[in-house]
């Protein structure tokens, strides 16, 4: 499996683009799993319904599946934080590429996602961009190459044509490989 991060502040469009990537991929026949980062107390089970209620008389995991889908749920009875390469020892290893959405100070390569956001601050200073530091930023996805705070060393995509994003993708796929 071939594994790509994509990392930024929030609200740049991360979202967006992974989901634009996955519609792409799939329309090409590849197989394609995500994993987002979510913050603390998040829930994918309604009140009430059966999978619930096991998970609150005190599970520690509820699987759920049917002919057509399957979902894990693990409750830790202290806060635990998995790293990224525990997430992807739980995927299904036969899938063609993983795309990770948030983690961006995560040790796999990445994809910077940086959108015009001159006024936004971070404690009270201009965001910073992770490019400048971080080695695993293998390319930045703007929608604004112009107004990027440092002129990047790594190729810079348009954000707004996701197709030239998975070409950069589909043409470093052998260097994108994951191995454990």
């Amino acid at each position: 499996m071939k594994v790509i991060g994509f990392a930024g502040y929030s609200g740049v469009g991360k979202t967006t683009l992974v989901e634009a990537l996955v519609v792409l991929m799939t329309q090409r026949g590849l197989k394609v799993s995500v994993i987002k980062h979510a913050h603390h107390h998040f829930d994918v089970d309604r009140e009430g319904k059966d999978s619930w209620r096991h998970r609150k008389a005190g599970a520690y995991e509820v699987l759920l599946a049917s002919d057509q889908r399957l979902a894990l749920m693990r409750e830790y009875p202290q806060p635990m934080e998995l790293s990224v390469q525990q997430m992807l020892a739980q995927l299904d290893p036969a899938v063609d590429w993983v795309l990770i959405e948030g983690f961006k100070h995560g040790d796999l390569p990445k994809i910077e996602v940086w959108r015009h956001q001159q006024d936004r601050l971070d404690s009270g200073k201009p965001l910073q961009p992770l490019y400048a530091q971080d080695a695993r930023v293998l390319a930045v996805a703007t929608d604004a190459a112009a107004d990027l705070p440092q002129l990047p060393t790594q190729p810079v995509l348009d954000l707004n044509r996701p197709e030239q994003v998975l070409q950069w993708l589909l043409a470093r796929g052998p260097q994108l490989e994951y191995r454990n």
